[in-house]
Parts: C-alpha cells; sequence; structure tokens
C-alpha cells in the first residue's frame, strides 16, 4: 500500500516537472541602449545605393536607414532630403517622414524607412568614400 502511494506521488512530480519549468519567467533581456537623437542633431546625408541612407550626427555618430523599397531619386546628382518631423527626436524608423527631391521644382518621392541602425566606429571606417557623410 505504502509502495503505492509513493509510485504515485513519484509519478505526479514527474507530471509537474515541465510544467515547473514552463512557470519560471523568462530572462530578463538586456535593456536597449539609447540611439536617439535630436532632430537638430541631424548634419549630413549620403545615399548609399537607392534603398540606403548613411547618415550622420553633430555628435559625430552614424546611422544606416534601410528603406523598405527602391527610392531611384537617391541616386540623382542633385538629390536633397525633404524631412518632416513630427517630434524633437529621432528613434526609430517611425519617426521619419522622409520624401526623396531630384532638385528644385521636381515632386518629392516618398520614402519610407524601414530599419534604423546605429553605426560601429569599424562599420564607419568600412564604409566606401562616396558614401561617408
Amino acid at each position: 500500500m505504502i509502495a503505492r502511494i509513493v509510485m504515485a506521488g513519484l509519478a505526479g512530480a514527474v507530471f509537474l516537472l515541465p510544467v515547473a519549468g514552463l512557470a519560471q519567467p523568462p530572462a530578463p533581456s538586456p535593456a536597449p541602449k539609447n540611439e536617439c537623437f535630436f532632430t537638430s542633431q541631424f548634419a549630413n546625408w549620403r545615399a548609399g545605393g537607392d534603398r540606403t541612407i548613411y547618415i550622420r550626427t553633430n555628435a559625430n555618430r552614424f546611422y544606416r536607414l534601410d528603406l523598405t523599397g527602391r527610392c531611384p531619386a537617391l541616386t540623382s546628382p542633385g538629390a536633397m532630403l525633404v524631412n518632416k518631423f513630427h517630434s524633437s527626436s529621432i528613434c526609430s524608423p517611425l519617426d521619419w517622414d522622409m520624401r526623396v527631391s531630384q532638385g528644385p521644382g521636381s515632386i518629392a518621392m516618398s520614402c519610407t524607412v524601414s530599419k534604423m541602425t546605429r553605426l560601429s566606429p569599424a562599420e564607419v571606417a568600412a564604409l566606401p568614400k562616396d558614401q561617408k557623410p
């Protein structure tokens, strides 16, 4: 009789092990770095093709902006960014409301940013000279 109770208790414990493992909270992920900059710090830009823009801030920080699609106006000789900022800081792709004009008098084309990545010093050093802002 005691052996049956012990076996039943062990069987119950075996069924609880996977549940107990799931009940543990996940390990906290590291807090994201503050990659924001003020719109007033936006200093310069260069096209990295028709799907990528490299920007520099006054703080000498560099970012790569990946676009959702092609933006052929970026590679035009007289290309100009026409940004409409809705707040005083840029922290994510959602903060960009960007259009690109091929020059004075041309219609600005909307170019949607899908990803914003701060570049490391090594990545900045590896940029071709004509793409470094």
